[in-house]
Formats: structure tokens, sequence, C-alpha cells
């Protein structure tokens, strides 16, 4: 793999290290403030806790965005037994949390780890096990520590309003897959890294004015309401592209967005990207997401007077555990340093 993919996956492995899920977003966002102001840049981070950063260019002033708030859980309830009650932040799928290993922090920044299981999980007790339904209400944290109550569980400092975290299990295969939780969207995140790499080595000129945006509220919907520049013209977000039954893209591909459920993309913007593909040769799909929306419809839905389109490298098993490939990196960073030097 070329140095800007190399960086781009090494990037997204430490933002994959990093515990960011909506609503507990500050660390996240402190790397990549002190990531970008090492390459030069002068980043800020608004009130709300997005990060924006400008990279150079003059002209036509184009925001790339990604989001780097996962999914994640929060603690909703003590059971009596000490078990942990849980309200899910954004849409993680309950049938691919079962038996995954937590983080807890608590509000004074105590952790203790733990597992999601459903309630009388041992197959040898409960016969009716495969037939148990897998919701809020029967799935429920077990901590890795000596607990049998509630005030057990209380004297830890665990409350109420606590972030759960999903451990990510981020891993590399040396055929080029790429494996872990929430590569929606920091493998997007790690490619908006590697072009403002690429602006500082000088590895390319840009031909208008890009600024790279972070939002870190997506999952829940209201992302990038607030802290675009104002004078953004375009917005090109960088999210996981959709690989699933009845569509086209592959792991190894770059996703171009026609439609998801918010509507079309800006018709125009997203003819640019399929003739910029092909004229590059990038290996591409263009499709309708059934079941899906970024943070070009929350935008929008702001009032943001921009044209929009959406791109990602191929994910599949979105909101579960998710595989990509250093191929869909490849290509999508592609798109992207290719959109920034010839717009």
């Amino acid at each position: 793999m070329n140095a800007h993919v190399q960086y781009a996956v090494e990037q997204t492995m430490q933002l994959l290290a990093i515990d960011s899920p909506t609503g507990y977003t500050r660390n996240v966002t402190d790397y990549l403030l002190e990531t970008l102001t090492n390459l030069g840049f002068s980043p800020v981070r608004n009130r709300k806790g997005s990060v924006c950063c400008t990279l150079g260019g003059e002209g036509n002033p184009l925001a790339l965005a990604a989001h780097v708030d996962t999914l994640g859980l929060m603690v909703s309830g003590i059971k009596a037994n000490g078990r942990l009650r849980f309200t899910r932040l954004g849409g993680p799928s309950l049938s691919a949390v079962e038996t995954e290993n937590v983080s807890v922090i608590t509000r004074d920044g105590k952790r203790y780890t733990g597992v999601i299981a459903v309630e009388n999980a041992s197959v040898h007790v409960n016969r009716e096990l495969e037939n148990a339904k897998r919701d809020e209400k029967n799935l429920e944290v077990l901590l890795d520590e000596l607990v049998s109550s509630k005030e057990d569980v209380e004297a830890l400092g665990i409350s109420g309003g606590d972030i759960i975290c999903l451990h990510p299990r981020a891993h590399v295969t040396p055929s080029g897959f790429i494996r872990s939780r929430f590569l929606d969207d920091k493998l997007s995140a790690g490619m908006l890294l590697a072009l403002a790499k690429a602006v500082a080595d000088k590895d390319i000129t840009l031909t208008r004015k890009v600024t790279i945006f972070f939002s870190v509220y997506e999952e829940v919907g209201h992302g990038a309401s607030t802290g675009l520049p104002e004078d953004t013209e375009d917005l090109l977000v960088v999210d996981m592209g959709c690989v699933g039954e009845g569509l086209s893209c592959t792991e190894t591909q770059v996703s171009i967005c026609a439609k998801d459920s918010s509507g079309p993309y800006d018709y125009a913007m997203t003819s640019e990207l399929i003739a910029l593909a092909k004229e590059k040769k990038l290996d591409f799909a263009v499709d309708v997401y059934p079941a899906y929306g970024s943070d070009a419809g929350t935008a929008l839905r702001a009032g943001h007077d921009i044209r929009y389109a959406l791109i990602g490298a191929g994910v599949y098993a979105s909101h579960g555990y998710e595989r990509s490939h250093v191929k869909g990196v490849e290509n999508t960073l592609g798109l992207i340093l290719a959109y920034v030097t010839n717009a």
C-alpha cells in the first residue's frame, strides 16, 4: 500500500483505540487537535465538540466531513443482583453486542470491565435460551467485579448515566481486511487525517479552499447541524459505504451514494465524483442506500445552502462487527485527493 493509504490505516487504528461513544468524545477530539497541530495546522474545537481545520487553498470553499462519535451504551439502572441495565447511544445492533466485552466509565473517571449477556445465559440451565428475545430489557451487563447487589455496584462509584464502551477489537489481516467495530466512521476520519498529511507534506496542491470537519453527534442525528465554515459551498461527507444484498459495492471499492433515506444527493456534485472516479480509473460503485442518513442531511435540515455528496469505503455488517479492506481505503482516498486537486 502507498504511504497515504498506510497513514490512513495507521490513524484509523489510533482513533479506534480511543473510546468515543456519542456524548463522550473529548479524548478523541483531543487527539485530532494534537495530530493536526503537529502537522502544522490550526484546528479549532467548537462548544459542541466538533473539530474544524482549514488546510489551505483559495476559492470555491469545500468542506469534507467525517464523524468520530461511535455507537455505545449508557447505564440506565442497576439491578438488585448487581447487573446493569443499559440504553443505547445511537443504533448498535443488539444481536451483535451480545457477548461483547465492555468498559464502564464512571463520572469520576474510574473504569471497570464487563460483558454483555442475555439474562440466564447458561445453555445448560436455560432450555429457552435460543428463543429469548434480545432487547434492552433482556440483555444486561455483567461486571468483572465481585458484586451481587445494587449497593455493591454503587460502592464502586457506578451510577445511572455512566458510559458503557463496546470494545472495538480492531485488526488488520495479512490479506488487507480491516475488521473492527466503529469503522463507521473512524475509517473515514483516518482518511481525512491522511489528506491533511498529504497537504502538510506538499504531496498535493489544493485547487480550492479545503476544510476538514469532524462531527461528534452524527450517530444521534445532529452532527453537522452547526460548526461548518460559513463560506462552505460544497460538502463532501466521507462516511461508510454500504455493502449488502441488493447493492453493488464491495469492501474493496469506494462507494458513491446517489440517494439515502433523506433523499437524493446533489446530482451535479455526485456526477463530478463519478466522472473523476472513471478518469482516475478507481474501483467504484454507485448505490442507493435503503436505510441510511449522514451529516449531509443534518447540515441541510439546519439550513446550510450547499451542494452535498457522500462517498466512503465499502463496509460490511454496519453497526455490528464491521469489515472493510485497504483497497477500499485506497480507492476512497484516491477519490478524495483527486477531488481536492482537480475540482
